[in-house]
């Protein structure tokens, strides 16, 4: 059942108002996604919608770590630690249920347990998205936006056939000798 809100502006939401807000644009952020995709993907086929997905994230990537920086106040090539924290920050953080782990000082690791893209494509019995060709565009963008010297290797994503508890995952590296913020 939806929550009432009285405000008459966004300025006057409470902290609890604000956060239901906030993870609702980002699930309508992510209905205009998905529904542009499956447009073109009905009418150009999954290969022409998978290529044109992937050149918009190419720029959407680098657009939103920059933003994240910006808002959080952070320098480029804050390491590792920098990467954890802005992943924290992104679209898909308010819609999709995310961890991460250091199993090393060189090593992030990024878990995505929940996908609401992959969920929603379950329910209209569609065939998975075979996310991992942009998702490797997406990511080493993103990476590469909060420290160039970030390596990004993907562990798992669709059309691999995903374990239970993750839908993807990803490694971030530092390269030897480049510090591990």
């Amino acid at each position: 059942m939806a929550q009432e809100v009285g405000a008459q502006r966004i300025e006057d939401l409470s902290r609890d108002e604000l956060l239901s807000l906030l993870h609702d644009l980002g699930r309508r952020w992510l209905a205009h996604d998905g529904l542009w995709f499956q447009a073109v993907e009905r009418s150009h086929g999954m290969e022409e919608a998978i290529a044109l997905d992937t050149e918009a994230w190419r720029d959407f990537t680098v657009n939103e770590g920059r933003r994240i920086m910006r808002f959080l106040g952070m320098e480029e090539g804050g390491g590792l630690d920098a990467l954890d924290r802005a992943l924290r920050f992104r679209l898909y953080a308010t819609v999709n249920e995310q961890e991460s782990e250091r199993p090393d000082e060189r090593t992030l690791v990024f878990r995505m347990r929940n996908c609401k893209v992959q969920e929603a494509r379950r329910r209209k019995g569609m065939p998975d998205f075979p996310c991992k060709s942009v998702g490797c565009v997406e990511y080493s963008g993103f990476a590469r936006t909060i420290d160039p010297r970030i390596e990004t290797d993907v562990i798992l994503c669709p059309p691999d056939e995903e374990p239970r508890d993750y839908y993807c995952a990803w490694r971030f590296t530092m390269p030897q000798g480049a510090g591990a913020e």
